[in-house]
């Protein structure tokens, strides 16, 4: 809804005189439109080829001319609003000294005439807002087409009329809101007026209710109004805004605060207790002191999300959903939208090209950005940022992934998307593969190294990993490549495992942090064991493979179930269930595709260093050398990483 619509639509709420001397919004934004922006000191190129129109002519020439006009046309446009201005505080002063002149023709317990009178003062205080506001609006209109800032400096000036002021009609208000609610208290009670202005005796003995005196509450102020203040001082704006605040008596709704080094600026969204626009004047003189930047806006609507349940089929309809008030002033005031978390990795440094392309995504598919924080410490370059984002809910996301696995590869960055729901920080569970996951190595193919079938055992397994081979029927192949190695075999690849980079230092944060881990490879039993005691895991699952009967060689068999994709996503969910905690707060880390089970089964799963067919399906993908970087995921800074580590 654009501010003239909502001017008009407010000026049917007010008596007809009133709405009639209001400040001609419209017109003064035609005029704006077709003049002044025509004239703009800010030369856009858009608007206007210089290149071409001008060819030959000096900068300075260009400049001069364009200020010549624009004074003819900007002076024109001030003479204009200097006299609805005028017009506006002229009347409202006239119409303020006929509520005085009423107020004290008022018979003794009049209480009719008194609430009447009271809601006639609220009415007037209604129409020094709308002006006031439609008045900011223009001059920030006007500062937007012109390229000049006049805006200060006139409603500096506007702040000493009447209008503004309104010094007469405040103390009315106190004086028919002190007769209203002393007729509350019984007969014999006594009341004393804190601050009298023009109060006079009267009589409190009267048989009407509270309810019958004060107005209706759709007549009771409640304007919303975004405050911002930005400036170098810090604290001090904090305590700017909120002393104008509390010196009028509004209700806080939100606030938030942004800070770059010394300078800051805070936003607070508030509700009028009242009409009278001097908290404003209040806000000027603070910015004034503070040496800050001043703005506020009245939302084009005062909708909430919780009042659309209240509106009607036909109501909703004939509202864009895109202008009701968001819950929060850090979220995009638009409704119909799914919060996800964007995660963006690359351990050499986040390119500016990268970010840019990233940027220009979510512009074309209409995705807001509402934070974004860095998460790696200050070494010169970002390489690690979170972001929190809005997606419209009629966005296909198969098409969005797809796009997002195509910017990853072009830079060699990863981009996690996750939902930004209460599970992403409540995770409690982390199970991981073990084979080019916890360690470097393929067990298998190791194992196989030593029994000399290295060749063909790594291809069966590369084969398997890619998905090109079901992985019973691969793992059935592999061992029985194995039959009659010794079993010494085991022990010599385990002495020369190497685990990930990151592998320890992420496993031991986890656990300091109250996390169960676990281990499910398709590997070997023993192996998976010995990871599970240098990582200090609390589970260990994987395949069990059957020796002779002297114990000393392999036989080429399995004993037990097959530790498989689809087995490695149920012991996935016992482990869960055993520990008490839902799948949306569990992580799966693996690389390969008997691990697409588990990674879906999971609330988080994580594709780390993975094949291409893993990588397209899984939720996630981590590409960086060090498993570190699953706490980027969960939000943890490079700070929170040292300090996880600084007590070990």
């Amino acid at each position: 809804m654009k501010f003239g619509k909502y001017l008009e639509e407010r000026k049917a709420h007010i008596p007809k005189d009133h709405a009639d001397h209001c400040i001609d919004y419209v017109g003064l934004k035609l005029l704006l439109k077709q003049e002044v922006y025509q004239n703009s000191i800010k030369l856009e190129l858009s608007s206007r080829s210089w290149s071409s129109q001008e060819e030959g002519r000096s900068f300075s020439d260009l400049v001069s001319e364009r200020l010549k006009s624009l004074q003819v046309y900007e002076v024109s446009f001030i003479d204009k609003l200097d006299a609805q201005v005028e017009r506006c505080s002229t009347y409202f002063d006239a119409e303020s000294t006929k509520l005085k002149h009423a107020y004290d023709k008022i018979q003794q317990a009049d209480a009719d005439a008194t609430a009447q009178l009271y809601q006639q003062v609220l009415a007037l205080e209604k129409f020094v807002f709308l002006n006031y506001t439609g008045i900011v609006k223009i001059l920030k209109k006007n500062d937007r087409h012109s390229g000049l800032s006049i805006s200060e400096p006139y409603l500096h000036r506007v702040g000493s009329l009447p209008l503004v002021r309104a010094e007469t009609l405040s103390a009315l208000k106190q004086s028919l809101m002190y007769e209203l609610s002393r007729r509350q208290v019984n007969p014999s009670e006594t009341v004393t007026p804190a601050s009298p202005v023009m109060m006079r005796s009267r009589s409190s003995n009267t048989s009407r209710s509270a309810t019958a005196d004060l107005p209706s509450s759709p007549l009771q102020p409640n304007q919303k109004v975004l405050i911002s203040l930005s400036g170098p001082h810090g604290t001090d704006i904090i305590g700017a805004v909120l002393d104008s605040v509390a010196k009028h008596d509004c209700v806080v709704e939100d606030f938030m605060l942004s800070r770059l080094y010394h300078n800051v600026t805070f936003g607070v969204l508030i509700t009028l207790t009242t009409d009278n626009v001097s908290i404003f004047r209040d806000l000027a003189n603070q910015a004034r002191k503070w040496n800050a930047s001043l703005t506020f806006d009245v939302p084009d609507t005062q909708a909430t999300e919780p009042a659309i349940k209240h509106m009607g089929e036909k109501e909703i309809k004939n509202n864009h959903k895109e202008v009701f008030l968001p819950p929060s002033l850090e979220q995009a005031p638009y409704s119909g939208r799914i919060k996800y978390a964007a995660t963006l990795l690359n351990q050499t440094g986040l390119s500016s090209e990268f970010l840019f392309k990233w940027t220009q995504l979510l512009l074309e598919n209409h995705i807001s950005v509402e934070k974004m924080r860095r998460l790696n410490v200050g070494d010169g370059k970002v390489s690690c940022a979170e972001y929190q984002i809005s997606v419209p809910e009629s966005l296909e996301m198969d098409s969005m992934k797809k796009q997002l696995i195509e910017l990853s590869r072009s830079f060699g960055t990863d981009v996690a998307l996750q939902n930004d729901n209460v599970f992403r920080k409540n995770k409690r569970l982390v199970v991981f593969d073990m084979d080019s996951t916890l360690i470097q190595q393929e067990v298998i193919d190791e194992i196989a190294r030593h029994a000399g079938v290295m060749d063909k055992v790594s291809a069966i397994t590369e084969a398997a990993m890619n998905g090109e081979i079901d992985f019973k029927e691969s793992l059935r192949r592999r061992v029985a490549l194995l039959q009659g190695t010794s079993v010494e075999v085991l022990n010599t690849v385990r002495d020369n495992l190497t685990f990930t980079e990151g592998a320890k230092y992420l496993c031991k944060a986890l656990k300091r942090l109250g996390f169960k881990l676990a281990v499910i490879s398709g590997g070997f039993l023993p192996l998976a064991n010995y990871v599970k005691a240098e990582l200090g895991l609390d589970y260990a699952f994987a395949n069990q493979l059957k020796v002779s009967s002297d114990g000393l060689f392999l036989t080429g068999e399995t004993v037990g179930a097959t530790v498989d994709g689809m087995r490695k996503a149920e012991l996935l969910e016992v482990i869960a269930q055993a520990e008490g905690v839902s799948l949306d707060q569990v992580i799966a880390v693996g690389d390969g595709a008997n691990d697409l089970w588990m990674l879906g089964k999971a609330g988080l799963g994580i594709a780390f260093n993975a094949k291409p067919l893993v990588q397209e399906q899984a939720q996630t993908r981590i590409n960086q050398k060090s498993l570190k970087y699953v706490l980027s995921l969960l939000g943890y800074s490079d700070e929170d990483m040292q300090q996880l580590s600084s007590s070990y």
